[in-house]
C-alpha cells in the first residue's frame, strides 16, 4: 500500500472572484483521488510582492493527505490552475493570476529538480505564506531550516501587509 504523506499547499488568487477561485481549488484538491483535505486556513488579503502593479491577493493554506508523489501532485495542481484560467506563459510571470497553487511542504521530503522545489524556496521569507500556514500547522517543522512554522513566522521581516479577510471569516 502506498505511503500517505501530509502536504501543505499555498492557495492564492488576485483576479476575478478571488474567493470562488480559491474555494474551487480546495474542492478540486479534495477530488483528486488518493487525496483528502484535512485542514484549510482562514483567508487573508495580502499585498502583492514585486514591481508589477496588481490587485491584492486572497491567500490561504490547505493541508492534504495524499499518496500521490510530489511530481504527480504538481501536475494535478497545475491542471487545477489551468481549469481556473491560470496563464503560465513567460510573459505572465509575477503578474495577476486567477489561481496559484504552491506545494509548500511535502512531509519531511526535500525535492530539488528544475520544475519543483520542496520546501518552497521562498516560503520562509513571505508573510502571505507563513501566516495562513501557521493558522493550520504552527508546529510543523521545515525540513531544511529545522524550525517550526511558528518560529519562522516569529522571525519574519516581510514588510508586506497581510490582513484577515473579514467578509469570508466572519462568524455568525
Amino acid at each position: 500500500m502506498p505511503e500517505t504523506n501530509r502536504v501543505y499547499i499555498g492557495v492564492g488568487s488576485n483576479v476575478g472572484d478571488r474567493y470562488a477561485h480559491c474555494q474551487a481549488a480546495v474542492d478540486a484538491l479534495g477530488r483528486l483521488g488518493a487525496t483528502r483535505v484535512t485542514a484549510c486556513s482562514r483567508w487573508f488579503e495580502t499585498e502583492p510582492v514585486g514591481d508589477i502593479a496588481q490587485e491584492w491577493f486572497l491567500n490561504g493554506a490547505v493541508a492534504i493527505d495524499t499518496v500521490l508523489g510530489p511530481h504527480e501532485l504538481l501536475t494535478r495542481c497545475r491542471r487545477i490552475e489551468h481549469d481556473r484560467g491560470r496563464d503560465r506563459t513567460p510573459e505572465s510571470a509575477g503578474g495577476p493570476r486567477t489561481l496559484d497553487l504552491d506545494i509548500l511542504l511535502y512531509g519531511d521530503r526535500v525535492v530539488d529538480t528544475p520544475d519543483l522545489q520542496i520546501p518552497h524556496p521562498r516560503m520562509a521569507e513571505r508573510a502571505f505564506v507563513l501566516i495562513p500556514l501557521e493558522d493550520i500547522a504552527p508546529r510543523v517543522v521545515h525540513p531544511v531550516l529545522k524550525a517550526t512554522v511558528a518560529e519562522l513566522r516569529a522571525r519574519l521581516s516581510d514588510p508586506h501587509v497581510v490582513r484577515l479577510f473579514e467578509a469570508i471569516n466572519r462568524t455568525a
